[in-house]
């Protein structure tokens, strides 16, 4: 069988002389049909027999693959591990839905490639098997070692074009450069609807303009024919755009050129300003070779560490290898500090992870931090505010909402680069130091590294996007409209915050693209296909404890940690921030058990949760309860022992929201879905229980989390129907906290010890006197 008829065929013989590019022990040994089916540890010749047998397995399951992303080794710059996909990974199109299936196929010490990773679940509904065609598998050699950054290896016509291509031959630029052969065919300043004959010339063009103004830049996206993959446009940015390193301030000033019909290239984008100081200017008349030498080998350097890589389709620039940002002279500083935390606290984990004997990446959460995780890890933020601005310290951090709706650490690392290794290798630790339990929600960053990462460590945890880099890429891609034209600002607002149906957010984000001339927005097309993870009607039913969805909440050590902050200074100041915060928890804790709240109802209702909430949660339920008085209930529909009503606000005729009751059971549920995404009973849920006279909420409807005991573990208010499993890693730690407390008051005096030894003896026969 060659590989041809191999790559289109629905079934496979087994018999290892005819499928030779992988190992029989990956099928039964006899005669006859089997079913592909991927393991970890089957064994192929190369990657592509893997792809080729991946392909086989997902024409028989009802899916096609794609070619997902590789990796380098750091030592020689080869290919060491590949990941093919499912077609509908990752949501750059409307048929994606972010599919977390794929394989990952890792290189030995043999040569031999093995399945390292696999998923096999799919978020959509497959084809019947015999309905897919399998893809035709093209086969070609993948990037060697050390290959020159755009070879024509990898399919894409030959890089040593010139003209209406739009390949940048960075190899011929510098031979130019180096034999003074580079001039410039124009001067001065650019302005759309400037032309060029190729791409390259564009290039010198606005590499000359940024040396005589005072700023370097780099090649940015390009964008391609859905047709034949040519490319159609370009954008060249500041080499400070983007926050992928510390020296990047997330600068917007770009040139993006389109090519025409005719073959040439026309400017048809310009943002000119920056967001950071510019340099001394160089004569914009000299040759491009005049740049600084020290310049250009640096800009020669960093593109020269790029490959062309085939990934989700397409093609792009990448990394040959990835560095590291944290010096070699912090693992000695933080391993020091890890070991003296965890001789004082029997709970705290810490984890490094070196490549080659380098540091890399670390991660450390104390036994408090690890105890609160149990409590408040359903809804949690990884926050990476290093990443905004030049940061000396790749800090990162986890926290979540404790019980007083105040910040509660849940987990700190350090991120040597951003890479999607690095960020799921964090992910992976927390999870382990958290007891291998899965929040429901997490607030991070869009960038596609996260988005991958998240989607394989937590596949379901609902992604809502950090909302400041929402806002940076607005206002690089829609800043001048939003702030010359008010009309569309009030239409693009009201078409996110306001849409209450997808239907109504369909039809207002397209009347939008239509009359503002926005098709061929990029960005506005990328936003669209992952708007359930930043529009508000789309989060809703999320739980997400009450994190603002404005981005308004602090980072937890506010100003302690600044971009400016030292390694020898990190430290106290990290535990300096950890303190203060912690201060304000038990001041918190102390208000709620003996500062009673102030009634405003004689409400049954009110005095109950007054009873079980804090402070903080109980001011948050109360306004919902006396607003509810501003709202009418009318019963519209009955069906059995659940009634439907229609809540409005008096004299609001637009404010509207279904409301079902069970009477049965007293379950209730509301449209707007304050519950399932905050915790806490909205006024259209109270004023039908006002309507049918409950005078008691049920307690699956008071979260222990926001209960004054959630600190401490009591779980008596917890609805009877949980299973004890469901609980298992809050009663482990607040058994723990509990012991250490016991043990440190046991350990006063020697009278003290004896009376407590004795205790806990009794206690432990009674325990297991229990079934």
């Amino acid at each position: 069988m060659n590989r041809e008829d191999l790559a289109n065929a629905m079934t496979l013989t087994a018999k290892q002389t005819e499928l030779g590019f992988f190992k029989s022990n990956g099928h039964r040994e006899e005669e006859g049909e089997s079913k592909v089916e991927p393991y970890v540890g089957l064994e192929f010749d190369s990657a592509e027999d893997a792809q080729e047998f991946y392909n086989i397995y997902a024409t028989q399951s009802g899916f096609k693959i794609r070619i997902g992303q590789l990796y380098r080794s750091r030592t020689d710059g080869s290919v060491v591990s590949r990941r093919f996909v499912c077609s509908k990974e990752g949501f750059q199109t409307n048929a994606r839905t972010g599919c977390p299936a794929f394989i990952r196929v890792q290189k030995n010490d043999s040569g031999k490639w093995i399945i390292a990773n696999i998923k096999k679940e799919h978020n959509h509904e497959l084809e019947l098997p015999g309905q897919i065609r399998p893809a035709r598998i093209q086969r070609k050699t993948f990037p060697a070692p050390r290959a020159a950054p755009m070879s024509s290896r990898t399919g894409i016509r030959s890089f040593e074009e010139d003209g209406p291509s739009g390949v940048i031959d960075l190899k011929r630029l510098k031979r130019e450069e180096e034999e003074g052969e580079t001039k410039l065919g124009f001067v001065g300043e650019p302005q759309k609807g400037l032309e060029f004959q190729s791409a390259n010339e564009a290039y010198k063009f606005y590499n000359a303009y940024a040396a005589s103004v005072g700023f370097k830049i780099r090649i940015g996206q390009l964008f391609r024919s859905k047709n034949d993959g040519s490319i159609t446009s370009r954008r060249f940015v500041c080499s400070r755009e983007g926050r992928q390193h510390p020296t990047r301030v997330g600068c917007s000033a770009f040139m993006r050129i389109q090519r025409q019909e005719s073959g040439q290239w026309v400017v048809d984008r310009l943002h000119k300003e920056h967001n950071h100081e510019l340099d001394s200017p160089t004569d914009s008349s000299r040759r491009i070779s005049a740049t600084p030498k020290v310049y250009k080998e640096e800009t020669m350097s960093e593109l020269e560490n790029l490959d062309l890589v085939e990934t989700n389709g397409a093609f792009s620039l990448v990394k040959k290898g990835r560095g590291s940002n944290v010096g070699s002279d912090w693992y000695d500083v933080l391993l020091e500090y890890f070991q003296a935390r965890q001789a004082e606290d029997t709970g705290f984990f810490f984890a490094v992870e070196t490549v080659d004997g380098k540091f890399r990446n670390a991660f450390w959460a104390d036994g408090l931090s690890r105890f609160s995780c149990s409590q408040f890890g359903d809804a949690i933020v990884f926050d990476t505010t290093y990443r905004r601005c030049s940061y000396t310290v790749p800090f990162a951090s986890f926290f979540g909402i404790n019980h007083h709706r105040q910040l509660v650490l849940l987990g700190c690392a350090l991120i040597a680069d951003e890479s999607e290794e690095s960020f799921t290798w964090v992910f992976q630790t927390w999870l382990k130091a958290m007891s291998g339990r899965y929040p429901l929600s997490i607030t991070a960053d869009q960038d596609r590294a996260i988005l991958h990462s998240i989607a394989q460590v937590f596949p379901a945890t609902h992604h809502r996007f950090s909302t400041w880099q929402i806002i940076a890429k607005q206002h690089e891609n829609l800043g001048a409209l939003l702030s010359i034209d008010p009309e569309f600002k009030y239409e693009y607002e009201t078409c996110i915050s306001l849409s209450r149906t997808p239907n109504e957010f369909d039809s207002k984000w397209n009347m939008l693209i239509t009359k503002y001339n926005l098709k061929e927005n990029g960005w506005l097309k990328e936003m669209y296909r992952m708007r359930k993870s930043w529009v508000p009607l789309y989060l809703k039913g999320a739980f997400f404890a009450n994190i603002p969805v404005d981005g308004s909440m602090k980072t937890y050590f506010t100003t302690l940690l600044t971009t400016q902050t030292p390694l020898n200074e990190f430290i106290i100041r990290y535990e300096k921030g950890l303190e203060q915060r912690r201060e304000e928890e038990k001041k918190e804790d102390f208000n709620s058990y003996n500062i009673p709240a102030v009634l405003h109802t004689k409400d049954p209702i009110e005095e109950q949760c007054r009873r079980l909430y804090t402070l903080g949660t109980f001011k948050v339920f109360q306004k919902e309860l006396l607003e509810c008085y501003g709202y009418v209930g009318m019963k519209v529909n009955v069906e059995g022992a659940i009634s439907r009503f229609m809540v409005q606000k008096c004299g609001d005729g637009d404010e509207k929201n279904t409301v079902a009751f069970n009477a049965s059971n007293l379950n209730i549920s509301c449209s707007c879905k304050m519950f399932e995404s905050e915790g806490v009973l909205c006024r259209h849920a109270l004023k039908v229980f006002q309507i049918m006279n409950v005078k008691e909420l049920p307690s699956r409807y008071v979260l222990h989390r926001w209960t004054k005991n959630a600190k401490y573990g009591v779980l008596r208010d917890i609805d009877s129907g949980g299973g004890s499993q469901d609980y298992k890693a809050l009663m482990l730690w607040s058994l723990r906290k509990e012991a250490c407390d016991y043990i440190d008051a046991g350990a006063v005096s020697l009278e003290r010890y004896k009376l407590a030894f004795e205790i806990m003896q009794e206690g432990r026969r009674n325990l297991c006197w229990q079934n």
